[in-house]
């Protein structure tokens, strides 16, 4: 089943995990929405620096540090994900909280790690 994705974090450095998450994300045909620091694209994906209203995200996939996801709390809340993924560096308890508080599944792992295991 395809999960519409919202990566946080994106980036059109190659050297970034969220760069290759979208790449791989595409790979395996899921949508994908991304916000990054800057508008930009990656893998025909539209990388935008607001907080949009992207309809039935399915998982948000987290590559910002825990200090940076604050602004992000009740934007993330409001799209009323099915879950949330919290990659390495990304751990949050204040966020994973919130998320369970609204019956969102919170799991800290490897998006890249469960893409390639068949766990996405």
């Amino acid at each position: 089943m395809l999960k519409k994705t919202l990566v946080i974090g994106a980036s059109d450095n190659p050297s970034r995990y969220s760069y290759l998450a979208i790449h791989r994300l595409r790979k395996y045909s899921h949508p994908v929405e991304a916000i990054g620091r800057k508008n930009t694209e990656v893998a025909g994906v539209k990388i935008e620096k607001e907080k949009l209203p992207f309809p039935d995200i399915d998982t948000v996939t987290l590559y910002i540090n825990p200090l940076h996801q604050k602004e992000y709390y009740d934007y993330i809340l409001s799209l009323k994900p099915k879950r949330i993924i919290f990659n390495p560096g990304a751990e949050n308890e204040e966020l994973t909280k919130l998320a369970q508080a609204n019956n969102i599944q919170v799991l800290e792992a490897c998006t890249l790690v469960m893409l390639t295991t068949g766990q996405y």
